[in-house]
């Protein structure tokens, strides 16, 4: 019978929304905390749009919507430019550091499954927008709940964040890993989705505890059943459009979902 450690060498972790805060709420926050400082408040939906990204380059796609960008000007007196990027940046990293570290709480599951990654040899890495700072408040935390990964690659420490496939090359360069055809990449945004799929990765999306919904898991258990998997349903249909092989609820639903892909490929991957 092939088993997932047949097909997988390791698996690529997104942090907030797959592993950490449920509802990836820090980020947006965070950014909804910085622009109204500077007088252009943004609504969650414009700081929701191209989460995943590198939180500089994030801040510029917020620019590139007319209505924030026009905002911007009618506030400052100048359309937005990189000396703007630069003062949203600088908003940003407070709340930010605040943020990540408030809502650092593993998602439930995400200790057991790569405490099981582990036992059965796999490596794990991970990949996030958030800066290096950032995820100096974060890092202690999730290791105190029991999930620390073997290597932490940050946006900015790549010449290209998502949806390039850089951070990912990295890790798996850093780590003695390949071919990419034999590595999971798991991530709750689009862009996160994109970025697996340009590394060659089997790639999964998380439809509930991510960016897709923005919840948290109390609002999210609170709805109407017919109405929480409306919206699961449209959540998983973006991440497959984005070119997920599989989509799953939470990271606590990754083992069968491996195991399933495994049985179906038959053995046909060799090993590495």
């Amino acid at each position: 019978m092939t088993t997932l450690r047949d097909c997988f060498d390791m698996v690529v972790f997104d942090w907030a929304g797959t592993m950490v805060d449920f509802g990836s709420r820090a980020p947006v926050l965070a950014l909804m905390e910085a622009f109204a400082v500077l007088g252009v408040p943004v609504s969650e939906a414009e700081a929701r749009r191209d989460m995943g990204r590198a939180k500089a380059d994030h801040v510029r796609a917020l620019f590139e919507q007319p209505r924030v960008a026009g905002a911007w000007e009618a506030t400052h007196g100048t359309a937005p430019d990189p000396g703007a990027v630069q003062r949203v940046m600088a908003e940003l990293q407070a709340p930010m550091i605040r943020l990540a570290e408030e809502t650092a709480d593993l998602i439930p599951g995400a200790a057991a499954t790569t405490a099981h990654l582990r036992g059965l040899g796999l490596r794990i890495g991970s990949c996030t927008g958030y800066t290096r700072e950032m995820m100096h408040a974060v890092l202690p935390r999730a290791a105190d709940q029991g999930y620390a990964p073997d290597l932490v690659v940050c946006a900015h420490e790549t010449p290209q964040g998502r949806p390039s496939p850089l951070m990912i090359y990295k890790a798996c360069a850093d780590l003695g890993v390949w071919p990419l055809s034999r590595v999971i990449k798991v991530d709750d945004a689009e862009v996160g989705i994109a970025e697996g799929r340009n590394a060659g990765c089997f790639t999964v999306g998380v439809a509930a505890s991510g960016n897709m919904l923005g919840v948290t898991a109390q609002v999210l258990n609170d709805l109407d059943p017919a109405a929480r998997a409306a919206l699961l349903e449209d959540a998983a249909g973006r991440l497959y459009a984005a070119g997920a092989d599989v989509v799953i609820d939470t990271v606590a639903d990754l083992i069968p979902a491996l195991e399933a892909e495994a049985a179906r490929r038959g053995g046909s991957i060799a090993r590495g």
